[in-house]
């Protein structure tokens, strides 16, 4: 396989027709290298436009996916930094590409452990793994200029909005197949939130992530 061109054809076949065309998004997606972050069994499969099994029943993002948050938060070279979900490392070694810091969040630990490995290989010093549920966000390190969940949560916790400063970003998928819209949430003034509507797609839940309170009847 030529890695080179593949990576080419994903950027231009997936990522650019997801309207995602902010030149530094774009040649971060060259700089990064995707198919480091993915298991040794699928490296053939790093630049196609599918979910990758990371292990633990967990899966990476499509890139299409991951490359269109990255863009809608328009992280900044002094921004602190909140990934919920850190899977194999990818997101955050993007994050921190952009980023001041990144604190990224895994509940399992042989994936924070999977993902500290790959981070290291790639020389990537600005990332802190940590393992826990982040699904309420991680508040004892925040608050945050921008907060990504790499995963969709039913409903979004008030928690996780009261970690961002103001003129902070949270981009986060929400709702429950076959139904859930891609948004960003910008802190506008102290308590005060604006939500705009990105994208519909279906991604797997966040692990810990609280399901939605049933009818009763």
């Amino acid at each position: 396989m030529n890695i080179e061109q593949a990576r080419f054809n994903m950027i231009e076949q997936q990522i650019r027709p997801w309207e995602v065309l902010d030149p530094q998004v774009l040649d971060l997606l060259f700089v990064v290298k995707r198919e480091d972050f993915v298991p040794a069994a699928y490296r053939n499969l790093a630049f196609a436009d599918m979910e990758i099994p990371i292990g633990s029943g967990q899966v990476m993002l499509a890139p299409r996916v991951e490359a269109r948050l990255l863009q809608e938060l328009g992280i900044r070279k002094s921004d602190k930094v909140l990934e919920i979900g850190t899977g194999s490392g990818y997101m955050a070694a993007l994050l921190a590409a952009r980023a001041e810091h990144v604190v990224t969040v895994e509940s399992r630990p042989e994936l924070a452990e999977f993902a500290r490995q790959n981070l290291e290989r790639a020389g990537i010093a600005n990332v802190t793994v940590e393992v826990g549920n982040g699904a309420n966000g991680w508040s004892q390190r925040g608050p945050y200029d921008a907060i990504v969940v790499s995963g969709s949560l039913p409903v979004l916790p008030a928690a996780l909005l009261k970690q961002l400063r103001v003129g902070g970003r949270l981009a986060v998928i929400v709702g429950e197949a076959p139904v859930m819209e891609a948004q960003l949430i910008t802190c506008s003034t102290e308590g005060v939130y604006n939500t705009i509507n990105l994208f519909e797609t279906v991604v797997p839940p966040l692990d810990g992530g609280e399901s939605k309170p049933g009818f009763s009847f």
